[in-house]
């Protein structure tokens, strides 16, 4: 495989096994807190993200951005120079953004809730919103030393530490909430406040994981710096000027879908009682804004590690004037997201009630597995979104990804209390769809136009795609229609994970096996998928 494919699937494994751990923890999480647990947690963490985005200010992507530039033209004492003044950066704004976030809790609770709201209280709200706020010490500087570490095609540092991070902080959260509800029975607003607290548990173990990495391969960077031929010896107000020149957009990126949930913090619960499913509010929030999102992430957590993995080397050939090289690895990428997102995006639709109720529990199943199905698309919608803009990044062209994102929220802030209105939790969905498809059409458009980027080869590999997911669809509608003669997922969650077990297996394997036969994968991938090789045998012709 290609150096590209080798960063991006060792970032992309990390960042889905990350995620994994991510939606895997929500079960038992999801049984000792419930519905309005998962409320709670979602109008915490949403605020916290975006404070998070806005704290690094877009600067650890940035940094990759610069340090890869830097790093062609053979300049590693600049590069060096930005590390350290990055850091010194995030820490002032870290602390900045935790003392807004903390102070300004109550603020953001009342934002979220209604007033009569007779489950969630403001207090309880307030609590668990400073309790996440802790992180924001530490998250920060430490993600300035990933974006230094991907700017010189390392992602080891990054991959490592991402699941480090994610292990820790769902060890402490799973066993915080359990003593507080199990063993003390403890009210759900207590246990939330530490799951919400374990983020900054996480960022310690994280923190820790890239100190070891600096360690341990100081000694080969300080070579590179003793090589250094000439140096730009960029002033430090010059070097901050073209770095944040870089990181603006990556800020809009970075929370842009925490920036769809956040307008449905805003809107959601009065537009349901408004609608007269008031007594629904609760449970759709959770259900999708909480707990079906984390599933609909999952795929497309392989575009979030394309995306950090490709800028440097798209960010190289574009520097250096290699177009060709440039346009092959912008239709590599795109390819790869077609290829692994649009399949897992069918299969969950398909299989929604049976995945939502297999994980989560199967009470209130009717209304749940719809709204997953619904929701399922926007996976790859965010994911052509984030890989679109990191194109955008890499080719210079960052400032229209504010044009589309703008656009993207304009119509999500102005659809969503009338859609809601008309098709009730739904609605929520369908302006998110509309506005993010919007936002990715804008960046394709403006690839196009100023990469001369070549439509044709991509979506030539896109119908062969759409073929092979299409028979893996058919395949998992006459599963489920076979299987309901003995099973019923709607009223059995042990039903619910045969379904899906044996759905994911089958649809899964099929689409594998054309996508390998046909040299589909090696072809995208840019090599032999030796893996398969050891199992599937391609008939020679």
């Amino acid at each position: 495989m290609s150096k590209i494919v080798k960063g991006t699937m060792l970032l992309t494994g990390a960042t889905f096994l990350s995620k994994f751990l991510g939606m895997v923890y929500l079960i038992p999480f999801e049984a000792m807190v419930g519905d309005t647990g998962g409320t709670l947690y979602g109008f915490a963490y949403i605020p916290y993200t975006i404070f998070i985005s806005i704290s690094t200010l877009g600067v650890p992507l940035a940094v990759s951005k610069f340090v890869s530039k830097y790093n062609s033209l053979g300049d590693y004492e600049t590069s060096r120079k930005i590390l350290k003044s990055g850091m010194q950066l995030m820490a002032l704004t870290g602390l900045v953004a935790f003392l807004l976030m903390f102070f300004g809790a109550e603020s953001l609770a009342k934002m979220s809730i209604r007033q009569d709201d007779e489950e969630i209280s403001l207090a309880s709200v307030t609590n668990v919103i400073q309790m996440v706020s802790f992180a924001l010490l530490l998250i920060p500087s430490m993600s300035i030393v990933r974006g230094f570490f991907q700017g010189h095609e390392s992602m080891a540092p990054t991959a490592v530490s991402q699941v480090v991070e994610q292990v820790a902080r769902i060890a402490f959260l799973l066993i915080a909430v359990f003593i507080v509800v199990e063993i003390f029975d403890g009210p759900i607003e207590v246990a939330v406040g530490f799951a919400t607290f374990a983020a900054f548990i996480g960022a310690l173990a994280s923190g820790l994981v890239l100190y070891i990495y600096w360690r341990k391969r100081k000694p080969y960077l300080d070579r590179h710096l003793e090589q250094q031929d000439y140096s730009y010896d960029i002033p430090q107000k010059k070097m901050f000027k073209e770095l944040l020149g870089y990181a603006g957009p990556f800020v809009l990126v970075g929370i842009a879908i925490p920036l769809y949930q956040f307008i449905d913090n805003l809107t959601f619960m009065d537009a349901m009682y408004v609608a007269g499913q008031g007594d629904l509010a609760n449970t759709a929030y959770a259900a999708i804004i909480v707990y079906g999102h984390k599933l609909v992430v999952i795929p497309m957590t392989l575009a979030t590690g394309l995306s950090l993995s490709m800028l440097p080397a798209v960010t190289a050939s574009f520097t250096e004037k290699k177009t060709q090289l440039m346009h092959k690895q912008i239709n590599q990428v795109f390819q790869i997201v077609v290829l692994l997102i649009l399949p897992a995006v069918v299969g969950l639709a398909v299989l929604s009630g049976e995945a939502y109720g297999a994980l989560y529990g199967i009470e209130g199943i009717e209304v749940k597995g719809p709204w997953l199905a619904w929701y399922a698309p926007a996976s790859l919608l965010f994911g052509l979104f984030s890989v679109s803009a990191a194109v955008l990044q890499g080719i210079n062209q960052q400032n229209f990804t504010v044009i589309s994102l703008t656009a993207g929220l304009i119509i999500k802030t102005s659809l969503n209390i009338p859609l809601i209105l008309v098709f009730g939790a739904k609605g929520s969905i369908f302006a998110t769809l509309l506005a993010v498809a919007t936002a990715v059409l804008l960046n394709m458009w403006r690839v196009k136009k100023k990469a001369a980027f070549p439509m044709g080869p991509l979506f030539k590999r896109s119908l062969l795609v759409i073929i092979f997911t299409a028979i893996m669809a058919i395949v998992l509608f006459i599963l489920k229609f076979l299987f309901s003669f003995v099973l019923d997922p709607t009223s059995s969650r042990l039903d619910a994970m045969i379904v899906l077990i044996t759905g994911v297996t089958a649809g899964g394997g099929i689409y594998l096996w054309l996508a390998y036969q046909s040299t589909l994968l090696e072809r995208v991938l840019g090599g032999k998928v030796r893996v398969l090789d050891r199992f599937l045998k391609r008939k020679q012709v």
